[in-house]
């Protein structure tokens, strides 16, 4: 597997630049083309009696709109330096709803792990639950990604399958890789057939169960992380409904709230 194309979703927020740069590396390691995506959408004008004045304030507000596509454009374009392949797709319409939509012209997603309150920042758990394609979420601050050092979040299902398959050609390049089985039953969820399929791609890889409640898993994940000096988890996202875990936590939830790691995600 490669990663020919990368897609990095732009916003107004000030992590935006450290993510271009991370995507840009990743590009230059992976010989792969860099996309920036970014949008907005015009805010509706309500009920209006004067059409003239109508026209006047949307024109106002397009005018705004593509400042902000301008800014967010330069952001992109510093971030990315010399010697890629690049492209920039933007729109007026939903960020989340425009990534989306382009994704289908990409291997990988980059987003930022939550929305900074910013204009153009995408909503990650609704891309990954509809984007069709692995997500890597990079926390704010975060403007490097070594990937030596991966941690696999395991759990038998079929997102975590997608989500390893996705991350191939990280693993194939990392220097050490770990499987990590969380929960009452880690034995049961056939973490060694994982290493054993990784360590035929060329990876090194070692296998650890790790029997914790639901509720402390993902504080034991990134306890482990920490612990094995992993810069990267790799972990499938919303194995139960997004709304559940909205509702009532879960690991997804939990990563993407408050994950200090990049996360490469698949749903």
């Amino acid at each position: 597997m490669s990663i020919a194309c990368i897609m990095v979703s732009l916003d107004t927020g000030r992590s935006a630049g450290g993510r271009v740069r991370l995507a840009a590396d990743l590009a230059r390691r992976f010989e792969s083309t860099l996309i920036g995506v970014a949008a907005r959408k015009i805010p509706g004008l309500g009920p209006v009696e004067d059409l003239d004045a109508a026209q006047v304030a949307y024109e106002e507000a397009r005018g705004r709109l593509d400042d902000d596509l301008a800014r967010v454009r330069a952001v992109f374009d510093d971030g990315v330096g010399d010697g890629l392949r690049t492209g920039w797709r933007q729109s007026e319409a939903d960020a989340t709803a425009h990534l989306v939509a382009r994704a289908r012209g990409a291997d990988l997603l980059v987003v930022g792990r939550e929305p900074e309150g910013c204009a153009m920042a995408v909503d990650p758990g609704a891309s990954l639950m509809e984007a069709g394609r692995p997500l890597l979420v990079v926390p704010p601050g975060v403007d490097g990604l070594r990937a030596a050092r991966i941690v696999i979040a395991w759990k038998d299902a079929p997102e975590a399958r997608r989500a390893v398959s996705a991350a191939l050609p990280f693993l194939r390049r990392a220097d050490q890789v770990s499987v990590v089985a969380l929960g009452r039953d880690a034995r049961g969820e056939g973490a060694e057939d994982v290493s054993e399929l990784l360590a035929r791609h060329g990876s090194p890889v070692t296998t650890h169960l790790l029997s914790a409640p639901a509720a402390e898993a993902p504080d034991e994940l990134l306890r482990f992380a920490r612990r094995a000096e992993a810069d990267l988890v790799v972990m499938g996202g919303y194995g139960r409904s997004r709304l559940r875990e909205l509702l009532f936590g879960g690991m997804t939830r939990a990563m993407l709230r408050a994950s200090p790691l990049c996360c490469l995600m698949s749903h």
